[in-house]
């Protein structure tokens, strides 16, 4: 039998539990995937707490890489001996996970397992919000916050590649080389300085287009008061908390800003924007004008190690179980 990371009730990382699970063939539309890599991402830490609630018992992982071994009724986009991979659908933490074939996209040579494994939640989020959420500009300058994180890196070399002036918000030292290697123009250390004094004054006082704010609660109150008039706040994560409600008329006040909270399933709502982006994160992958950094491999064993870690803030890059 095939193990998997249960969770047959919400807390905290200790109910994490490795289990033997039942094998399951294929329903129609899906495809059985032998799994080499799942990335571990915040949205895991939100499902498995119950903060985002699901039906238990689950399967975590919303994202993975691997070779299909079966395929379901009516499945014509992949076939058995496939590499693929997959984001949006739950299962990665496992051995084996059966997928539907609308999240899956084949990956190509140029591109090895754990790389795909690592990119696509993180990366098509880092996409979306660079080239549709705001689509960044040459000249533009935005904020990215916690931008040593999965998340950050990517989307500090994407701005970047689109010629903003990134400046980057990061906790430690080693982090902050690791966003100047990834093309930021000037790193705050918000451990030592108070990120909104430093972005006026990097700034000149004019504010920033578009702050990237996967923090959330900690850092609110500052991404909007760094934006400069008609600027977008792009809350797209909360690894501090959950933000409180917000009155509207402040939005006015900082100057007709925009504040949005967006998810990647509206951003690849589509199989044509799905391979869009995915097609642009492989090749700048394949290109070697795009660098993942994959900080931590964990055995499936290790999943709750993984998960403290990751909320500790202890970790860079992207982290992976390897099963």
């Amino acid at each position: 039998m095939p193990k998997a990371v249960v969770v047959s009730e919400t807390g905290g990382p200790e109910v994490l539990t490795l289990t033997d699970v039942p094998e399951r063939d294929p329903g129609p539309g899906e495809v059985r995937v032998a799994v080499a890599a799942a990335g571990v991402n915040y949205i895991d830490t939100y499902q498995r707490s119950g903060l985002y609630p699901l039906p238990l018992p689950l399967v975590l992982g919303n994202e993975g890489a691997g070779r299909v071994t079966a395929v379901g009724e009516g499945v014509t986009a992949v076939s058995p001996g496939e590499r693929v991979a997959w984001t949006g659908a739950l299962g990665g933490y496992a051995q084996e996970a059966v997928v539907p074939q609308n999240a899956l996209v084949r990956v190509p040579d140029g591109v090895d397992d754990e790389l795909a494994a690592a990119v696509l939640l993180q990366g098509l989020t880092a996409h979306y919000l660079v080239a549709s959420l705001y689509p960044v500009q040459q000249g533009d300058t935005v904020l990215v916050h916690a931008a040593a994180g999965g998340v950050g890196l990517l989307l500090t070399q994407l701005a970047s590649a689109r010629g903003a002036r990134v400046i980057a918000t990061v906790s430690t030292e080693e982090k902050a080389d690791l966003a100047r290697g990834a093309g930021a123009f000037e790193v705050i250390n918000y451990a030592e300085e108070d990120f909104v004094q430093r972005t006026e004054e990097i700034t000149g006082g004019a504010g920033v287009a578009a702050v990237y704010d996967g923090v959330g609660k900690t850092t609110f109150d500052g991404s909007l008061a760094v934006l400069r008039p008609r600027g977008v706040l792009a809350l797209f994560g909360a690894s501090s908390g959950p933000v409180p409600p917000v009155d509207p008329q402040r939005l006015n006040a900082a100057g007709s800003v925009f504040l949005t909270r967006p998810t990647l399933a509206h951003y690849i709502a589509t199989p044509d924007e799905l391979r869009w982006r995915t097609e642009e994160l492989f090749g700048a992958i394949a290109a070697g004008t795009l660098s993942v950094r994959i900080g931590h491999r964990y055995p499936l064993a290790d999943a709750r190690r993984a998960h403290e870690d990751l909320q500790g803030r202890r970790t860079t890059g992207k982290l992976l179980l390897i099963p």
